[in-house]
């Protein structure tokens, strides 16, 4: 699964590296969790330009009765979220990038689970493969999202037996396009990235709790 994030990238940064359109401020986050707003990027219908929305981590269906069922829909698995209930309309019709710069996954040691830091060799924030919904019950609308999980590639394999779905540059495009809904298609899209584009190492067990923030969480203790 994928249950932490950061993205401390400045908005000027992102919007030119994923050119889309986002006129709020956004803070520096370090240790995003499930259940909390996060930065998505979207088909505006505009073709020079995608637009950035804030929705909550944690897909809650349309059809739900309690916006609750989100902190269970965190995560999405590739292989078959086109035959869950929760997840087909989405795949088709409501794509979006879920932007990044780094993600954690924890190592069970013995009794105790050892987190670890992964991102790209490059430094640079990278989209995650997500879908979104909207939800609306008793005077409430909440629009909500999940990342995409995958098989390991050979260096997230040595902590986790899943792995987001980082979706390359050049592959980003097709991900957002609204006239593509072949779920076949779609699917190709859904694999590993290639483990030599990325790096990781350890950091400190200060991750685990979600009240805590700040650049040190990100600080190396050791390299896989």
């Amino acid at each position: 699964m994928c249950g932490r994030f950061s993205l401390f990238e400045p908005i000027d940064s992102l919007t030119d590296q994923f050119n889309f359109e986002f006129f709020e401020d956004l803070d520096a986050r370090y240790n995003i969790a499930p259940g909390q707003d996060i930065l998505t990027v979207i088909d505006s219908g505009n073709s020079n330009r995608r637009e950035g929305v804030r929705m909550r981590w944690g897909l809650i269906p349309f059809w739900a009765d309690d916006e609750k069922i989100g902190y269970k829909m965190i995560n999405a698995r590739a292989e078959t979220i086109d035959e869950k209930a929760s997840f087909k309309s989405a795949l088709k019709k409501r794509r979006c990038l879920i932007l990044a710069d780094g993600f954690y996954e924890w190592k069970k040691d013995g009794e105790t689970k050892q987190p670890y830091r992964f991102g790209l060799k490059s430094k640079k924030p990278f989209a995650l493969a997500g879908i979104w919904e909207n939800w609306s019950k008793n005077g409430k609308s909440i629009t909500s999202c999940t990342i995409i999980t995958t098989e390991p590639n050979k260096m997230t394999r040595k902590v986790h037996d899943r792995m987001p779905v980082i979706l390359p540059e050049d592959k980003i495009d097709v991900w957002l396009n609204p006239a593509i809904d072949e779920s076949s298609e779609l699917k190709k899209l859904l694999v590993p990235l290639q483990a030599e584009k990325m790096e990781s190492y350890q950091v400190s067990t200060a991750i685990n709790s979600a009240r805590n923030e700040g650049e040190e969480l990100i600080l190396p203790i050791n390299s896989l």
